[in-house]
């Protein structure tokens, strides 16, 4: 193997050659599918009407992020052979478990632009401007770590600096997402995740047999480069460090992420499912076998550069390819940061036109032109910001898990939302509230947790848990099971939760007892302030809140006349009376 610090590098030409030709073509892309006179909604969702192909590339697109990448090497060089399983396998999981909230989510606001403006209008304006706050500073984080993972790329793979690596590919990203929004977004992912997956099948193998093929293994035993728990498989140390804490941050990523939901609203209703289990098959195998550089760099002795393992797989890609598979491996990279880069840009200026705009003036009355002026200023603000955040270098991984957890407060709230029609306003408000006090304090270990306050965090937690898997199970199974699989896995975890077989309890996996507490924390508080509301919502009313700011026909007098007499009849069956099922 050679030296660590024998890094091949793509020449400045070569480097500015690559880039040019990706972000030009995805400008062209761009342009190509651009109008003359842009449409408010066509620029948030794409007109709600993405076919398969698109839809399932985008997502799979967007999943797999130059962040997703450098994490999953991250946690392959911690935590050994089963960190990149754990990190791969559940948030792949994640994504499928989106799809039966997603048919619900689509039926009761079929051309939502946002989950906050759905809030809105199913709860009013406090806990739509919590799910967007929380969008905001979501998507914030995502960019800023996507910048962080192209800066590191350019200034370990070219004699160019950090610096100038987050500029060029934040330039890169904001000029071409500007032009179309969302629409170029999607369009744009479908040849990155096709480039992706090309690229990861001969990249991978390739270091794999030039680092040493499965001879690494033993001499990395043999040296003693990894631990008894980095050689097991099933790792419990990776599972309550790592497995454990993201199956809880990506079930609040699927559920509170306006990237995500965004491509909901955007693929035909019908497309749903098939749309997300293809992307979890497109993640899961593409992370997994991203982060076995991470393995491999583990078992290798490779100490990552300047201590920073966001350069593993730059290092990784540096020292054991030539340079046709460098520059390969080069815009593999750039083409997964830039896809959910873009992504961050088109969530976040649909938060600022559908959310702070848009029903701040009221949907009829919301100017278009406005709309997208706003959209676009708010990407270019974005930029700005994260760029800004993007110098402080932040350890990707703990990003990640931060920013999920933190949406952990907002799970059952708002898929409570969806379903039950008890829940009101201030339980919503007050359980997000009170899980993001209680939540903050654990994972940042403000108070020495011993005694009542330790046993009271394992006790959250334990109920944390049975939150998470009820809530995964509730989505597949309905009601009844997801109760008796919740109670059933709190009973079961308890012994070893609470100070018992795990030592000390659960107390000593801050990161995992965070993200549980914030689960329980917000349906407790929820569930007790609903339970007895005498609120009965009806969710149709939601249909005639959300909808179209901008449509593209308005109404001939006889669809008029046509809507007015369905409207009539349905009235007279006992059916809803909603507009918005007619409108367009």
């Amino acid at each position: 193997m050679p030296p660590a610090q024998e890094i091949n590098q793509l020449g400045v030409m070569a480097v500015v050659l690559l880039l040019v030709l990706f972000y030009g073509g995805t400008m062209w892309m761009s342009v190509g599918i651009s109008r003359k006179k842009e449409n408010a909604d066509g620029y948030m969702t794409a007109g709600n009407n993405i076919g398969f192909g698109i839809s399932a590339a985008s997502m799979t697109a967007t999943w797999i992020w130059a962040s997703s990448m450098y994490a999953s090497a991250t946690a392959g060089y911690t935590y050994g052979i089963s960190g990149p399983i754990h990190y791969g396998l559940w948030g792949a999981l994640m994504i499928l478990f989106i799809y039966p909230f997603g048919k619900r989510i689509r039926k009761v606001a079929p051309r939502a632009h946002t989950l906050a403006e759905v809030m809105y209008a199913r709860h009013g304006r406090s806990s739509q401007l919590m799910l967007a706050g929380s969008n905001v500073l979501g998507s914030l984080i995502s960019l800023t770590s996507n910048f962080i993972a192209g800066g590191a790329l350019i200034s370990m793979l070219s004699p160019l600096s950090f610096g100038a690596g987050i500029v060029i590919v934040a330039a890169g990203v904001l000029m071409y997402t500007l032009w179309s929004g969302f629409r170029a977004s999607v369009m744009t992912d479908f040849a990155q995740v096709m480039f992706m997956l090309g690229a990861a099948v001969i990249i991978i193998p390739v270091i794999f047999f030039v680092a040493g093929g499965p001879g690494m293994f033993e001499a990395g035993v043999a040296a003693g480069n990894v631990t008894p728990q980095q050689e097991n498989f099933f790792s419990s140390e990776a599972f309550m460090n790592q497995g454990a804490p993201y199956i809880a941050a990506v079930l609040a990523y699927a559920i509170g992420n306006q990237t995500i939901a965004q491509r909901l609203f955007a693929v035909r209703e019908n497309l749903i499912k098939p749309t997300f289990v293809t992307a979890t098959i497109g993640y899961g195998g593409s992370v997994i076998g991203i982060g076995m550089l991470g393995v491999m760099a583990l078992y290798l002795g490779v100490e990552p550069m300047n201590g920073d393992v966001n350069n593993l797989i730059p290092q990784m890609a540096g020292t054991y390819l030539g340079p046709i598979l460098l520059a390969l491996a080069f815009i593999m990279i750039i083409g997964a940061l830039s896809s959910t880069a873009d992504s961050d840009l088109a969530a976040l200026s649909s938060i600022v036109m559908a959310d702070i705009y848009g029903q701040s003036v009221g949907k009829k009355k919301a100017n278009p032109k406005t709309m997208l002026l706003v959209g676009r200023i708010s990407m270019i603000v974005a930029t700005g910001a994260g760029l800004y955040f993007a110098t402080a270098q932040f350890n990707i991984l703990d990003l990640l898990v931060f920013v999920g957890a933190l949406w952990g407060c907002l799970v059952f709230p708002v898929i409570a939302s969806f379903y039950w029609p008890k829940v009101t306003n201030a339980a919503f408000s007050f359980g997000v509230l009170a899980a993001l006090v209680a939540f903050l304090p654990v994972r940042f270990e403000w108070f020495a947790f011993t005694g009542f306050l330790g046993l009271s965090v394992e006790l959250l937690a334990t109920i944390g848990i049975g939150v998470v898997l009820g809530i995964m199970s509730f989505g597949f199974f309905g009601m009844k099971p997801a109760i008796w699989i919740g109670s059933i896995a709190v009973l079961a975890a308890a012994p070893f939760t609470i100070g018992g077989v795990v030592t000390g309890g659960l107390r000593e996996y801050t990161v995992l007892s965070a993200s549980l507490v914030a689960y329980a924390v917000s349906f407790l508080v929820t569930y007790l302030m609903s339970v007895r509301s005498k609120q009965n919502f009806d969710f149709d009313v939601i249909k005639d809140i959300t909808g179209d700011f901008d449509p593209d026909t308005p109404q001939t007098p006889e669809q008029i006349v046509a809507a007015a007499a369905a409207a009539k009849a349905s009235e007279t069956s006992g059916g809803s009376t909603s507009t918005d099922s007619q409108r367009d």
